[in-house]
């Protein structure tokens, strides 16, 4: 059996195996114990319950956290005509048209998020499944999909998430950084649920959140007590 070290001793004690908190316990303790040399994200992870493998199942969509996520965004537009002014007036950090497609078929993803325009979306597909797996594809349904540049640019650096169930139905999104304070890291969490619940597909039956968890970059997951989220939910 592997031996623990100090930090996951330290760790066990104070988040027990199968114990479940309220979500503003479970952020008290996710900052206290991440403890690494650098600034540790906080992530929220939710188990939900949903197929999907079925179209009318699927959950993506984005969310603004009111305190951002502690990170300088790097967005990248696609698109043509005039519109592309009004992305570099906004602070994109990369602005382009066909060009850069090619660029991105050749490994180039110097960038978090890629914001498109419609009328580029047809030859954008040529890069479908380099961008794809990696979560960058543009979507209108994320609002990567636009011709109102300036207004997503801005979001986006402001703090706007885009967020979709994996394979498992699992949703992972970052919701801040451990430096933050309790109030900012509730505010995150609190409007990620609140678009968690939005999502929540007309087909899905039964309990919508199975489990959810928050953790930081290097600490242990805390399971949050799922009767507690509806408490949370009433106070966006």
């Amino acid at each position: 059996m592997a031996k623990l070290t100090k930090r996951q001793k330290k760790t066990a004690e104070a988040i027990p195996a199968g114990k479940t908190f309220a979500p503003v316990e479970a952020l008290g303790l996710c900052k206290e114990h991440a403890t690494a040399k650098f600034d540790e994200t906080v992530e929220v992870h939710f188990r939900l319950g949903i197929n999907v493998k079925h179209a009318d199942q699927q959950v993506r969509t984005s969310v603004i956290l009111p305190a951002g996520t502690g990170k300088n965004v790097r967005v990248a537009v696609i698109g043509k005509g005039d519109r592309l002014k009004e992305a570099e007036a906004a602070g994109a950090d990369v602005v382009g048209s066909e060009e850069l497609i090619p660029r991105i078929q050749e490994g180039w993803m110097e960038f978090d998020v890629l914001i498109a325009t419609p009328d580029i979306m047809g030859a954008l597909g040529r890069v479908g499944k380099v961008l794809g797996p990696r979560g960058l594809m543009p979507s209108p349904k994320a609002g990567t999909v636009t011709f109102e540049l300036g207004k997503a640019v801005k979001e986006f650096k402001a703090g706007k998430v885009e967020f979709r169930a994996d394979k498992q139905g699992i949703v992972h999104v970052p919701m801040g950084k451990a430096s933050f304070t309790d109030e900012q890291l509730q505010q995150n969490f609190n409007a990620i649920l609140d678009a968690i619940n939005k999502a929540k597909p007309a087909a899905a039956k039964g309990t919508y959140i199975k489990s959810a968890y928050v953790a930081s970059t290097m600490g242990s997951g805390i399971r949050l007590d799922t009767t507690k989220l509806a408490a949370a939910a009433s106070a966006n």
